[in-house]
């Protein structure tokens, strides 16, 4: 940290605000240079390191499992092709014990989900400083890397995973049956169609925001306690001390946190899209 140019203050704001391009009050479009710039800009910015970073992360993983695929023998396995059948085989063992209809999207699709959720938490575990710091040096006035920690990217992949629950719903259960599942549910009456709709619909739309929140709320917190930590390489050796064991401990528990995080996410996904397929009367 440079503490002799920045306060704390300025230190915790630039560390959590996004590279974000945008319209400006003045009409012209361009970057913003601090939080406030960024609220000005309103709803039709957009995070260019949120979107850089998870589409990289896309691509890698995307790649990887390729080459291991590319690869893969039936002699002695590397040890990428390993890593690779592990969680291949974890994911649709997890799958296959929830999601008990047939389809061949599910399983896939909780394994990307899994993944590409686990590589954007763990980059958490980059020293807080090194991405920003190397990005203003190049002149890039800010760059978060972990785009979990953005609601904007969390709640685009639950609203992704929404748009499923909704298309499987009605394409399973047919249009009447999913507008009679959200009214005549838990009562059936057509008495109690009111109260039936606004119990159905809170429990339908509670879906994508435990699904986006959930792990945005999680990350956030965990990199403000990485970024609390780092103040304290500021404050003399002692503190520095402290704070290396600090940041330390905590990144060993956050490895556990990344993950249970990306496999709640997942482990979601496929039990409300076994909902969305089931067509048994409540």
């Amino acid at each position: 940290m440079s503490s002799e140019t920045k306060t704390t203050s300025d230190y915790i704001q630039h560390h959590l605000t996004n590279l974000t391009y945008g319209q400006h009050p003045d009409g012209h479009w361009g970057f913003a240079h601090s939080a406030a710039e960024v609220a000005e800009m309103g709803f039709w910015s957009i995070n260019v390191d949120s979107m850089l970073w998870s589409i990289g992360l896309g691509l890698l993983f995307a790649l990887v499992f390729r080459r291991a695929a590319v690869h893969a023998t039936s002699g002695v396995p590397s040890g990428l092709q390993n890593m690779v059948e592990m969680i291949v085989e974890f994911i649709e063992d997890t799958t296959s014990s929830i999601f008990h209809y047939k389809n061949d999207l599910i399983a896939p699709l909780a394994m990307t989900i899994f993944v590409w959720v686990f590589l954007m938490n763990a980059m958490d575990l980059v020293p807080v400083d090194w991405l920003p710091e190397l990005a203003v040096a190049l002149g890039v006035s800010h760059m978060k890397v972990v785009p979990s920690t953005d609601p904007n990217i969390t709640m685009a992949m639950a609203l992704s995973v929404f748009a499923l629950i909704l298309y499987y719903s009605i394409k399973q259960k047919g249009p009447v049956g999913f507008i009679k599942e959200l009214t005549l549910h838990p009562f059936p009456s057509i008495f109690a169609i009111p109260v039936n709709f606004l119990l159905e619909f809170v429990s339908l739309i509670a879906k994508p925001l435990s699904l986006g929140l959930r792990l945005f709320g999680n990350m956030y917190a965990g990199e403000m306690i990485f970024i609390l930590i780092a103040l304290m390489f500021g404050g003399g050796i002692v503190y520095a001390l402290f704070g290396g064991v600090l940041q330390w401990v905590w990144a060993v528990f956050h490895v556990l946190v990344i993950t249970l995080q990306a496999f709640i996410f997942a482990v979601l996904t496929v039990v409300y899209l076994a909902q969305a397929h089931d067509t048994e009367e409540h």
